[in-house]
């Protein structure tokens, strides 16, 4: 029912989702440019219409009376981001005592515009051995998807820069707020 209603209100609205569908149970996926809040909307709906519960990060902040309930069961959990390292390690324990985690991440880490990217997803991906892919949202072709697992290599540098250069050419809700130029 709810990948039926998902793909209805995509085609209503004119999105698509194209890619890939990752068939492993636990994977992270990194989904960018992520300017507005209708990425999430549309990345979520993206999710659900092929079928992924995934699972996203969110500061903590929102996680009160009355949305607390609304984000626990769409898969949020909540973050303190002035804690950043606890936030690798409590991911990595998540995956260790679940049997399904699909945890997509904005490596932005706002929606406004930023010129350093978060690495979390990086160190989190290795160090819970589980598959780093690659997604995107695309509001000039109204797509969105995931279109590559990306193979880490250890070598922090070379993947981020390849990881980039995959997400070139991705035009955002708000380009002005969008930039591929360093990490954090």
């Amino acid at each position: 029912m709810k990948t039926k209603l998902a793909k209805w209100i995509l085609n209503l609205f004119g999105w698509k989702v194209v890619g890939l569908v990752p068939p492993e149970k636990k994977f992270v996926c990194i989904v960018a440019p992520h300017t507005s809040f209708w990425d999430f909307i549309w990345g979520r709906l993206g999710y659900w219409s092929i079928g992924i519960s995934a699972n996203f990060l969110i500061k903590k902040e929102f996680f009160v009376w009355p949305i607390k309930r609304i984000l626990r069961n769409m898969g949020g959990i909540p973050i303190n981001r002035k804690q950043a390292r606890n936030t690798v390690e409590h991911c990595v324990k998540l995956f260790d005592i679940k049997e399904k985690l699909a945890l997509t991440i904005t490596p932005e880490g706002t929606r406004k515009y930023t010129v350093k990217w978060k690495k979390g997803f990086y160190y989190i991906a290795k160090q819970a051995q589980v598959p780093l892919y690659i997604g995107f949202i695309d509001y000039q072709k109204k797509e969105t998807g995931i279109f590559k697992k990306f193979e880490i290599t250890g070598d922090f540098d070379k993947d981020f820069a390849e990881i980039q250069n995959l997400l070139r050419g991705h035009v955002a809700k708000f380009p002005e707020k969008y930039s591929l130029s360093c990490v954090q």
